[in-house]
C-alpha cells in the first residue's frame, strides 16, 4: 500500500510540476499558490469539494476576475481618455471585455488544455475560453495581489489589444444598431424565430428580420441571440448608409 501511495504521489509531483511550468510561462512570474491556479480550471462537472464542504470549481474565480478586468480596463480608459464621458468609457470598456474577446483571449493561450472536466471538453461551448480567462485573472488576484493582476492585464489584453481608435469603429451589436436606427425612423421591426435544424441532427435556430412587414435578412446559428445577431449583421451592411448616417 505505501508502494503504491509512493508511486501516486511521484507522479502527483511530477503533473504538478508540468503544470507550474506551463502557468509560470503564461503569466510572466512564478505562482505562490498552485491550488488557486489549479482551481481556476476546475469544471463544476468535477464534483469536488474543499474540507468545508464547499464546491471547488472556477465560477467564483471567474467572477472575481471579471471585477478585476473591469477595474484595470477602466482605469486604462480614464487615462487614456480624458475627454471621454461616462457614457464612452462604458461603451469602450464593454468593447474591450465583450464575451466574444474573451473567448479569443482564451483561445489564444489555449487555456482550455487546463481544464479539468468530466464532460468532454468538445461538448463545450465558445464561452468556456472566456469564463477560464476570467478565472485565471481572479486566482492572479488571490495568489499575488492587484499589481501582478494588472501587470498579466496589460501584457495579455491592453498591449496587443487595446487600441482606443480601432476600438471607436468596432461594432458591439449589430442588433442595437437596427433597432435604434428603427425606432428613430418609425420602421417597424420583427425579429420572427423558429428552429431549422441541420441535416446533421445539430439543433439550430432560424431567424427572419422584417421591416416594415418586409424581410430583410435571414440567419441561422446554435442559439437565438447568435442567429439575431447573424441576421442583424445582415440587414445592417444592406442598410449601413443610411443607419450611419443616423
Amino acid at each position: 500500500m505505501n508502494f503504491i501511495k509512493k508511486i501516486f504521489s511521484k507522479s502527483r509531483s511530477l503533473e504538478d510540476g508540468i503544470f507550474f511550468g506551463t502557468i509560470q510561462k503564461i503569466l510572466g512570474f512564478q505562482p505562490v499558490n498552485i491550488d488557486f491556479y489549479r482551481k481556476a480550471f476546475t469544471h463544476r462537472s468535477s464534483n469536488k469539494i474543499d474540507e468545508a464542504g464547499h464546491p471547488i470549481n472556477y465560477e467564483r474565480l471567474e467572477f472575481l476576475g471579471d471585477a478585476m478586468l473591469s477595474a484595470v480596463i477602466a482605469a486604462h480608459l480614464f487615462n487614456k481618455a480624458p475627454n471621454g464621458d461616462e457614457g464612452y468609457l462604458t461603451k469602450m470598456r464593454s468593447k474591450i471585455v465583450s464575451r466574444e474577446h474573451l473567448n479569443e483571449l482564451g483561445k489564444d493561450l489555449n487555456l482550455v488544455q487546463f481544464v479539468e472536466s468530466k464532460v468532454p471538453i468538445q461538448h463545450f461551448g465558445e464561452n468556456i475560453h472566456g469564463n477560464i480567462f476570467e478565472s485565471l485573472v481572479g486566482a492572479i488576484y488571490l495568489d499575488k495581489g492587484y499589481a501582478f493582476c494588472e501587470r498579466f492585464i496589460q501584457k495579455r489584453v491592453i498591449t496587443p489589444y487595446v487600441d482606443i481608435a480601432r476600438l471607436e469603429g468596432k461594432v458591439i451589436s449589430y442588433k442595437s444598431l437596427v433597432i435604434e436606427w428603427c425606432q428613430k425612423e418609425k420602421r417597424v421591426f420583427h425579429y420572427d424565430i423558429f428552429e431549422d435544424n441541420g441535416i446533421d441532427g445539430q439543433r439550430l435556430f432560424g431567424v427572419k428580420l422584417s421591416i416594415d412587414d418586409k424581410v430583410v435578412a435571414r440567419a441561422r446559428a446554435t442559439s437565438k441571440k447568435k442567429a439575431e445577431e447573424k441576421a442583424s449583421q445582415r440587414a445592417y451592411f444592406a442598410f449601413q448608409e443610411k443607419i450611419d448616417k443616423k
